[in-house]
C-alpha cells in the first residue's frame, strides 16, 4: 500500500471540496478556486473534513497513480488555504529585478531587460532588488514560472553568477589557474 496514498487529507475550515461522479475535484478557499480531473480508477471519499483515497487493485498502474492523486489533491487544498511561494536570488554585479505594474523586469547582463508577465492567479514580489518571490495558489504553476525565471540566467560554476533558488547550493569549480 502506498504510504502517501493512504494518508488522509485534512480539509481546514473555510475550504470546500466537491468531487463529482467523473472524479473532477473542485477546491474553493479564501485564496481562490482550483479544478482538476483525476483518474476514475481511484476512489475519492469525503467524510466531514477528511478525504481518503483508495485504489481498486494492486496493479502497477493503480499503485503509481494512488500516491500521485493524493499529493495533487493535498496540494490543491493547501494552495487555496495558504498558497505557495518560491524565492529566487540574483547573484552578480549589476543584476537586479524590479516590478513595473504587475510585470517583472530583470536586468541580468544582457543588452536588453527580460520581462515576465504573470498569469491571472500568480503574482510577483520584489522585497529587494536582488530577490524575487513568485506567489500563487497552484504549486505546479508557481514552480514552473520560477523555473522559467531561473532559466533566463542559470548559475554558472566558476563565479557563481546567475539566478538561483533561495538556499540553492552552487558547486564551484576552479578556473584554469587552479592546478
Amino acid at each position: 500500500m502506498s504510504r502517501i496514498g493512504k494518508k488522509p487529507i485534512e480539509v481546514p475550515a473555510g475550504v470546500t471540496v466537491s468531487i463529482d461522479a467523473e472524479n473532477v475535484a473542485t477546491v474553493k478557499g479564501p485564496k481562490g478556486e482550483l479544478v482538476r480531473a483525476f483518474s476514475k480508477d481511484i476512489k475519492i471519499e469525503q467524510e466531514g473534513n477528511v478525504i481518503t483515497l483508495s485504489r481498486p487493485s494492486e496493479s502497477k498502474e493503480h499503485r503509481t497513480i494512488h500516491g500521485t492523486t493524493r499529493a495533487l489533491l493535498a496540494n490543491m487544498v493547501t494552495g487555496v488555504s495558504e498558497g505557495f511561494a518560491k524565492s529566487l536570488e540574483l547573484v552578480g554585479v549589476g543584476y537586479r529585478a524590479q516590478l513595473q505594474g504587475k510585470k517583472l523586469v530583470l536586468n541580468v547582463g544582457y543588452s536588453h531587460p527580460v520581462e515576465f508577465t504573470p498569469e491571472e492567479d500568480l503574482e510577483f514580489e520584489v522585497p529587494s532588488n536582488t530577490k524575487v518571490v513568485v506567489k500563487g495558489i497552484s504549486k505546479e504553476k508557481v514552480g514552473a514560472l520560477a523555473s522559467n525565471i531561473r532559466d533566463v540566467r542559470p548559475p554558472e560554476p566558476y563565479k557563481g553568477k546567475g539566478i538561483r533558488y533561495e538556499g540553492e547550493y552552487v558547486r564551484r569549480k576552479e578556473g584554469k589557474t587552479g592546478k
